[in-house]
């Protein structure tokens, strides 16, 4: 059962009743370890045709009464084959919500909210395309890839993390791009360093028109200067706490400038893909920041 949910403030043309999130309970066809993190798959067919890179979903938690939904970035959707209709989600089980949701398995029932957000735009011609992604930030990125390849775009991955252990679906991230380069901070996998240590190296031999990122904040804040200053667009989908996910509460602002002015959009209504080169890195809050002051107001 679907119901149609219309975020405060939205635009008419995102959030109408044809292409609005829906409301949904959701059968859990799957469940997995994928390194170090899990994977939940729902029966969502509404959801997954409405679907696009970089959107994400909330779900209820039945966690000491918690009455704020945890929002998650859409991994992947399939619309063929034995898993059509479907949608995924990747996350690390740290937090008292997330470990509840990796104890979920296959046929619990769910309630999900989704697609919401802004997805990443895709280029109105054919470019090579550079995706980067950190922690199980790379799970968007390689839904991405697979949407421009599909279009018929050069698309070159780089993807970060601590260890090898947190570079997310390595084999993946091969099948779905013409490269695929890896970057962790203990040298145990591809390269000891972080991600803006071979992006030079990798924009230069995929011939690079636009950037993608996903993950950390301080991640997205090095891509997006990265690209900056060698004339690049970048689109990054950025990392907020959220209470409501639809606009309404205001918790998960993010500092713009445009045209010289600054101003405060919501990551979960005009985001959470923003233009990396607008953004104000300088006056963005660190994620625990942000986490604690939504704990604060909420309790």
């Amino acid at each position: 059962m679907s119901s149609q949910i219309t975020p405060r403030g939205s635009d008419p043309q995102v959030f109408g009743r044809e292409e609005g999130p829906l409301r949904a309970f959701c059968e859990v066809l799957g469940a997995k370890r994928v390194g170090s993190y899990w994977s939940l798959t729902f029966v969502a067919p509404a959801i997954a045709e409405r679907a696009r890179p970089g959107q994400f979903v909330t779900l209820a938690v039945d966690v000491g009464g918690a009455t704020l939904r945890r929002p998650f970035s859409i991994a992947s959707v399939s619309q063929q084959g034995p898993w059509a209709g479907t949608i995924e989600i990747v996350f690390s089980g740290v937090g008292q919500g997330t470990h509840w949701l990796a104890q979920r398995g296959k046929h619990d029932v769910l309630d999900l909210v989704g697609p919401l957000g802004r997805g990443f735009p895709l280029p109105n011609r054919q470019v090579p395309a550079l995706l980067v992604g950190g922690g199980y930030g790379a799970a968007p990125m390689l839904y991405l890839a697979r949407t421009l390849g599909a279009r018929g775009h050069r698309v070159d991955v780089v993807l970060g993390a601590r260890t090898a252990e947190q570079i997310y679906n390595t084999i993946e991230a091969k099948r779905a791009a013409a490269s695929a380069t890896f970057t962790t901070d203990d040298g145990s996998l591809g390269t000891q360093g972080i991600v803006t240590d071979v992006l030079d190296g990798v924009a230069e031999h995929g011939r690079s028109e636009v950037v993608y990122g996903c993950g950390p904040m301080p991640m997205l804040a090095g891509v997006a200067r990265w690209a900056a200053d060698r004339g690049l667009p970048s689109q990054v989908a950025v990392e907020e706490a959220m209470a409501c996910g639809t606009g309404v509460c205001m918790t998960c602002v993010v500092p713009v400038r445009r045209k010289g002015q600054r101003r405060n959009v919501r990551a979960c209504v005009e985001g959470p893909v923003l233009n990396g080169a607008r953004v104000d890195w300088d006056a963005v809050r660190s994620p625990a920041m942000a986490q604690h002051e939504l704990d604060e107001e909420t309790g």
